[in-house]
């Protein structure tokens, strides 16, 4: 996923507290003291315009710290299919290896186990694989009720981390086979609930009718019914419980399989979105989605990397697969759920595919397919595109019309896989899916992974390509070496027509004074403590916002950018910081400081960049960046002070303007970040400026406040 080496990606950080814990410093040291005044004339008439670039703001998807299974994938049961399971790597003493450190599975790591499920009423649970649901799930549960099972009987499931108890509409189904022989004349309904799992409170109840003729020993019989819960539990620690009358199954077996329940969705998509997350996400209005992968797309093994086939279809036709990040993933949010994602949310779509190259669990370089292999990574790609592309007509358009979409998706961007860099077959390995790829989709950008990050090559990047550009760093780093990175990038790197999309940045921890960035992952490293930022702060957002103007001032060049990661769930996570945090009660979602500043820059990007003139004062500690919105008939200056002091400031306009509007993130305590217990501590602020008659000749005068980041719109 990152600028890491293999060998840390895998390291295990789940339910390690850390978001009460701030950052060791609140200064830049590479910002300048300089508190003179900045004096800047605005050409809105006059100097070179250029176009903006409209989808500059987006969204990465990975699966990482539990942000899609548990988190954005609407589904609460945690373990639904007992597909696989967790572990916990590291290091071993007197090794630098990754290795397994401790599996759920402690017999066959990643296995299947019954973490989450906990019996009711007397009954017992274990694994089955004599009676598989389907080819791709063969394992399920069998429960067995005692001889004298009487009263409420049956199971319960804990959820990822507790499930979220509120006023709405629940979806639940499951799959159930009876136990040979089976003679049930007694058997007369099966309940569905939603309990607390800290008191005896039942919070709502659904009842399935159902008899010999409903189940069969046979054949397995899906389950469905809707539970209208009218509670508001006080916490998430709840549980979904299926029971029975113990009388009516007395000394009988059943098997439970793909046991399902979800809120309501995400505009209401089936196998959908968590709403609160995201509608999150869509306050961004974010203008592409990066997917499926990050680390997630490549696998720990060739075996286990993302493949699109095994993630459509029905529910039943699924595996899953062990995921990058030490967690199983369902592959219920598959390939069409993210292509409908980006339909819901109106976003250009940039699709990942494998490219022949997986990492190594044990921390070596990774694994690289032979060029012979190639061929059938390159025929999956094709046909993952004619999946998403193609007409009905075609094999795999036929195929995504049979899934319910029979409508084509454009597909206008394909990256050839994921940090490649860190392989030394990437060269040969692009060249042959850029030549297949484009042989049959000619009008497809292809995006490669690496440039000159490898000693060992350069990559030599086709005419009218892009490249993935990844940065995470400290603040320095950010405004030293990043701000006019891309102004010659072409010429310097003789890459010209060669576009950039930033997948990846984010400033993760305070400048230290060796100015080297630990990318180690164990948050518990003393090495590390009290340097990673825990969660975006005020002083990481500042020098963020000091790359995105960076990015802004090169609209010519750098045409996508997103930060990474995005999403991490709270009681298990493997990377900070993270764009949202969340756990399963929706009152405790959080956006974070770098969020408001996406969305703010997002919602003022203006149509094309201004020429702007500095006649007093220079770049740092303040940075700017002015466009026109000519919809709109507005012009936005976008400003950071990086000093915690307070910088005088004076803006020429060349043309008249009525009013002046601003909106500043800002705080005295550079170290301040969002959080449960005051996830609003840092947002931003409408300022009210009283023009008088004076400003209105197009001259405007400010004190910007200490560390801040401030949008002023001038209304032409």
């Amino acid at each position: 996923m990152m600028l890491i080496s293999v060998a840390s990606i895998l390291v295990s950080l789940s339910n390690f507290v850390f978001s009460q814990r701030p950052p060791s410093k609140d200064y830049i040291n590479a910002t300048k003291f300089d508190e003179s005044q900045v004096t800047l004339t605005v050409n809105v008439n006059s100097g070179q315009r250029n176009a903006t670039a409209p989808l500059l703001y987006g969204w990465m998807g990975d699966d990482i710290n539990h942000s899609f299974d548990g988190g954005l994938y609407g589904e609460l049961i945690y373990n639904r299919a007992f597909q696989g399971s967790g572990v916990i790597t590291g290091r071993l003493a007197g090794s630098d290896r990754t290795a397994i450190l401790q599996a759920e599975n402690t017999q066959k790591p990643f296995g299947p186990t019954l973490q989450g499920w906990i019996p009711i009423g007397g009954a017992t649970i274990s694994l089955d694989s004599a009676h598989p649901l389907s080819g791709a799930l063969p394992m399920v549960m069998r429960v067995k009720f005692p001889l004298n099972a009487s009263g409420e009987a049956g199971f319960l499931n804990l959820g990822f981390f507790g499930m979220s108890v509120r006023p709405q509409a629940y979806n639940a189904s499951l799959y159930i086979l009876a136990g040979a022989p089976f003679e049930a004349t007694d058997l007369t309904r099966l309940n569905v609930s939603l309990r607390s799992g800290s008191t005896q409170d039942v919070w709502a109840t659904s009842t399935i009718p159902v008899s010999h003729d409903t189940i069969s020993d046979e054949t397995w019989t899906q389950l469905s019914a809707q539970i209208v819960n009218v509670a508001n539990a006080p916490d998430s620690n709840n549980t979904f419980a299926v029971t029975f009358d113990g009388t009516e199954v007395a000394g009988k077996t059943f098997y439970f399989s793909l046991v399902s329940l979800f809120p309501p969705t995400f505009k209401n998509r089936p196998n959908g979105l968590r709403a609160d997350l995201a509608e999150a996400i869509y306050e961004l209005r974010p203008k592409f989605l990066r997917f499926p992968g990050g680390n997630n797309l490549e696998g720990i093994s060739v075996a286990d990397r993302f493949q699109w086939e095994r993630t459509i279809g029905p529910l039943t036709e699924r595996p899953g697969r062990p995921g990058a990040w030490t967690y199983y993933n369902t592959d219920g949010f598959g390939l069409l759920e993210f292509l409908q994602w980006t339909e819901d949310m109106e976003m250009e779509r940039i699709l990942a595919v494998y490219a022949g190259y997986s990492l190594d669990i044990s921390g070596l370089e990774g694994v690289s397919l032979d060029q012979e292999q190639m061929a059938d990574v390159l025929a999956s790609a094709l046909n993952e595109l004619e999946y998403c592309m193609g007409s009905i007509s075609t094999t795999y358009g036929a195929l995504r019309a049979k899934h319910g979409h029979p409508e084509p998706f454009v597909i206008n961007y394909v990256e050839i896989g994921n940090e490649d860099f860190y392989s030394g077959t990437y060269p040969r390995r692009f060249e042959y899916m850029y030549t297949g790829i484009k042989a049959t989709y000619p009008n497809i950008v292809i995006i490669s992974t690496a440039s000159e990050e490898n000693v060992d090559y350069k990559m030599d990047l086709p005419q009218g390509s892009m490249y993935d550009l990844h940065d995470y760093g400290e603040p320095s780093f950010f405004l030293s070496n990043r701000f006019n990175f891309f102004d010659n990038w072409q010429q310097d790197t003789n890459n010209t027509d060669i576009k950039i999309l930033v997948g990846e940045y984010s400033c993760i921890q305070v400048d230290e004074p060796t100015g080297i960035v630990n990318l180690n992952l164990s948050f518990a490293d003393p090495a590390v403590d009290g340097l990673r930022f825990p969660d975006p702060s005020i002083l990481s957002a500042l020098a963020e916002a000091v790359y995105l103007i960076a990015l802004e001032r090169n609209p010519n060049l750098v045409k996508f950018s997103t930060f990474a990661p995005s999403l991490g769930n709270m009681n298990a996570f493997q990377w900070k910081p993270n764009l949202i945090t969340f756990d399963a009660d929706p009152t405790h979602t959080v956006r974070s400081v770098s969020y408001h500043v996406q969305k703010l820059f997002n919602a003022y990007r203006g149509t094309h960049t201004l020429q702007v003139l500095n006649t007093q004062g220079d770049f740092n500690p303040m940075f700017w960046v002015a466009t026109i919105d000519e919809v709109r008939n507005a012009v936005y200056l976008k400003m950071v002070n990086t000093l915690n002091q307070s910088v005088p400031l004076r803006v020429n306009l060349n043309t008249a303007f009525k009013r002046v509007n601003g909106t500043v993130i800002s705080d005295r305590n550079a170290s301040r970040y969002n959080y449960v217990g005051e996830p609003d501590a840092v947002v931003p602020r409408s300022v009210d400026f009283s023009v008088n008659a004076g400003f209105g000749n197009g001259a405007f005068l400010w004190g910007v406040p200490a560390s801040s980041i401030s949008v002023l719109e001038f209304r032409l």
